[in-house]
């Protein structure tokens, strides 16, 4: 590769990266805004002078430790539990014969199809009216603990694994649920990640079915919490954007941490696939 080629690319990858990076930067900045400055037409990028205020607002109206303590607890438990869900059945469909593996399992891909929306009726009728968990957090996990995409994902990396080892393990006395735990799930590690950050930052922003299914601020996530913001009549959009960058910034830290095992664990996936 030439030295002008890199160049091009380098220059190519920067201007992408302004791209992706300049909503998150008019975010920031809109948040350090006056009303009047978020609304001025023409836009400007820039402050006169930076409103810290609007963080204490924003702080002062909403329950901050409150939505922040249901975030997580919602995210960890949904993390886990489609995890441990979506890796047995996608060992059952990698690595068990049972009748009509491949067509049941051709029958879950076309759910891939369906628009998530659909199933907010089903789901507020079961959760919400059968089971009488309105407003609570129970409410905001149970429709998320499974992904069929998830069930996908791992089961490239299950079915990728040597039949070496899985006959050795039945060799030694085995069950299919140890082996599943002590030899399979460890070298899937990588597909794991992939598909728990994935799921952490689904689960994160999420915004419609919380707002469906809770009412009480002291039972929503962040999200919803700070839809709250947008007004009927009036919206104070420095407002929103300060929330909006309290809310986001634990995602951006999570990220910029785990990066490049993500990157990993999607490139892992591409070449097994």
């Amino acid at each position: 590769m030439t030295k002008l080629k890199k160049y091009w690319i380098h220059v190519t990858l920067v201007l992408i990266s302004i791209i992706f990076v300049g909503p998150f930067l008019w975010m920031f900045l809109t948040s350090l805004k006056t009303y009047e400055e978020t609304i001025q037409v023409p836009m400007i990028w820039l402050p006169d002078e930076i409103q810290w205020v609007n963080y204490q607002i924003v702080n002062e109206k909403f329950p901050f430790l409150t939505l922040y303590f249901n975030t997580v607890v919602v995210v960890i438990a949904t993390v886990f539990l489609q995890l441990l869900i979506a890796s047995l059945a996608a060992f059952a469909f990698a690595r068990l014969a049972f009748p009509g593996k491949n067509l049941l399992f051709l029958t879950f891909l076309g759910l891939l199809m369906v628009p998530g929306q659909i199933f907010l009726i089903p789901h507020f009728q079961i959760i919400g009216v059968q089971l009488n968990l309105i407003d609570t957090l129970t409410a905001l996990v149970i429709p998320n603990i499974f992904s069929v995409f998830g069930v996908f994902l791992l089961r490239q990396f299950f079915a990728a694994i040597p039949q070496e080892l899985e006959d050795a393990a039945k060799i030694d006395g085995c069950s299919s649920l140890r082996i599943y735990w002590q030899i399979m799930m460890p070298l899937v590690t990588p597909g794991l990640v992939a598909l728990g950050i994935l799921t952490m930052i689904n689960s994160w922003k999420e915004l419609l079915w919380p707002l469906i299914v809770n009412q009480s601020i002291e039972k929503m996530t962040l999200s919803a919490g700070l839809a709250n913001l947008i007004g009927e009549h009036t919206t104070y959009h420095e407002q929103v954007m300060a929330g909006a960058v309290i809310s986001v910034l634990p995602m951006v830290i999570i990220f910029a941490f785990f990066q490049r095992k993500f990157v990993e664990s999607i490139a892992q996936t591409g070449i097994k696939g």
